[in-house]
């Protein structure tokens, strides 16, 4: 069972939050005494990026772009924004 702290004693007591987050232990953070957030440890895995990715795109969490980089439009730089901008901020 994970220890609970209110927000105050979780701020007050970081350190050893994270102790026992460090030894494998989840701890819960209440607010006026509901649960609002768990800190637990990280799963640690092999799991390399491309493989995380294909994961989480097969769980709708993400979604790959349709275009590529072809169908991105070029930026019109506006000529002597910089030259107006100095002089305006220099008086």
């Amino acid at each position: 069972m994970s220890k609970i702290y209110s927000i105050y004693e979780a701020k007050a007591k970081f350190s050893e939050v994270l102790r026992q987050v460090r030894e494998g232990r989840s701890v819960t953070i209440s607010y006026h005494g509901e649960p609002v957030a768990e800190i637990r440890p990280l799963q640690q895995t092999d799991e390399t990026v491309a493989a995380r990715l294909q994961h989480l795109e097969e769980r709708g969490v993400v979604i790959r772009p349709g275009g590529g980089a072809e169908n991105l439009g070029t930026v019109e730089q506006s000529p002597g924004a910089l030259k107006r901008f100095l002089q305006d901020r220099n008086g």
